[in-house]
């Protein structure tokens, strides 16, 4: 009876702009020319439109990964210190997809210094004036950071600074990888690696805002683009291909150092943290400490059915076979519902009840996937709802006076837990 009922639906959906045109122009409301347009006009948008979505997997692909939607325009990737990450190290990896690429895609990664680095090196990374002019700002407004001395190695760093200081009297191009490299290995540190969503670039507002909030808890911060976005090279993503740049800047930062690691995904980047995790774990690679998930959805097939872009097609008899079934056969599928069962470390998901890009019950619906189909020897999972009150949205939720000390907790219980 349900399915019946669903039917008939969706059969009234599909016929209700065809039916009104010609039920006008029977009793007379609208001429037999704007009858012939009005139905035109229709079959383009919903007939053909969505037939060459399913016959376009370059379309797809666009309409996912949204590469061509840039800002802030102009924004010099090479020199994060215009957006206030000053003591940041811009640099390029080459991402190999197999053994016989030769060639190779170069993504562009930055790596954030945490603020006991910052506070202890700043002249000889150039930075003094910038960096009190930044506590000096946070002082005035009040943005003073959680306290903690678990996993801030500043006792660490005290005991090395005069060696480093040695070493590097002045950080200049030719020996600033080493000196980041060196302060990465410094024992009792933490780092962060970040992944965007779709749109823009690793320097967009929201997303400097959530490095920001990382230094200050005296993290190390990675972040980059994936192949086809900002200065990274311009080769068409698909989800293999961006969870192998994700793997491969892992790769790096484990390749350094031995100090805990945490994933942080965000909206669309949430489906790459989540598979990539699920690959390291399917290869007995060395995983993560723990997984945060900002925004996240279940896959792509029902984020696409809920997403505002999808509003005048989805309730289309056609749906499923013009739209979400060619992206699924298509191998465009982020199906963190399925990959959360499949790695043992503790997750944290974040959500907005105010997100209208990825709807909050989606995130949910993961965390109750999550609970239900995880062995019970794995790591938590944590669940945390922000009030559609705050206004936080799909972007925003860095700027929660709780996050900061949500995130320390979670990275203070897991950082020495190995599951």
């Amino acid at each position: 009876m349900y399915e019946l009922h669903s039917r008939l639906k969706l059969v009234l959906y599909a016929t209700a702009i065809p039916g009104t045109l010609v039920l006008s122009w029977l009793t007379g409301l609208i001429g037999l020319p704007c009858l012939i347009i009005g139905l035109l006009l229709f079959v383009s948008f919903f007939v053909i439109l969505p037939l060459i979505f399913r016959c376009s997997v370059t379309l797809q692909r666009g309409i996912l990964f949204l590469t061509f939607i840039t800002y802030p325009k102009g924004l010099d990737l090479t020199n994060p210190a215009s957006i206030g990450l000053y003591a940041t190290r811009n640099f390029y990896i080459t991402v190999k997809d197999h053994d016989e690429d030769e060639t190779g895609v170069r993504i562009g990664v930055w790596h954030v210094l945490p603020k006991n680095a910052v506070r202890r090196f700043k002249r000889e990374l150039h930075v003094e004036q910038a960096y009190d002019e930044d506590e000096a700002s946070r002082t005035a407004n009040d943005l003073t950071p959680v306290s903690s001395s678990i996993g801030d190695n500043n006792e660490e760093l005290q005991q090395l600074a005069p060696s480093l200081r040695a070493e590097f009297p002045v950080i200049v191009p030719e020996n600033e990888q080493l000196f980041y490299e060196r302060l990465l290995r410094v024992p009792g540190g933490t780092v962060v690696l970040y992944l965007h969503g779709n749109t823009a670039t690793r320097g967009s507002g929201h997303r400097s805002e959530v490095y920001k909030l990382l230094r200050q808890l005296n993290y190390h911060v990675f972040s980059f683009d994936y192949r086809g976005y900002a200065d990274s090279d311009a080769v068409a993503p698909t989800e293999e291909g961006v969870v192998r740049d994700a793997m491969m800047v892992f790769e790096y930062i484990a390749n350094v150092t031995s100090n805990p690691i945490f994933i942080w995904g965000h909206s669309l980047g949430t489906g790459v943290a989540a598979h990539m995790v699920a690959k390291l774990s399917s290869m007995k690679e060395r995983g993560p400490r723990g997984v945060i998930l900002e925004s996240p959805f279940t896959n792509i097939r029902d984020e696409i059915r809920l997403h505002p872009f999808s509003r005048p097609f989805r309730h289309l008899p056609w749906y499923d076979f013009t739209i979400s079934r060619p992206m699924y056969d298509n191998r465009l599928r982020f199906e963190s519902d399925k990959h959360v069962r499949e790695f043992p470390q503790p997750i944290m998901i974040v959500h907005a009840e105010d997100d209208v890009v990825v709807p909050f019950h989606l995130g949910y619906k993961l965390y109750r996937a999550a609970l239900d189909k995880r062995s019970r020897s794995w790591g938590p999972v944590e669940f945390h709802r922000f009030d559609r009150a705050h206004g936080y949205g799909h972007k925003y939720l860095c700027r929660a006076p709780e996050m900061p000390t949500l995130v320390q907790n979670f990275v203070e219980n897991y950082r020495n837990a190995i599951y």
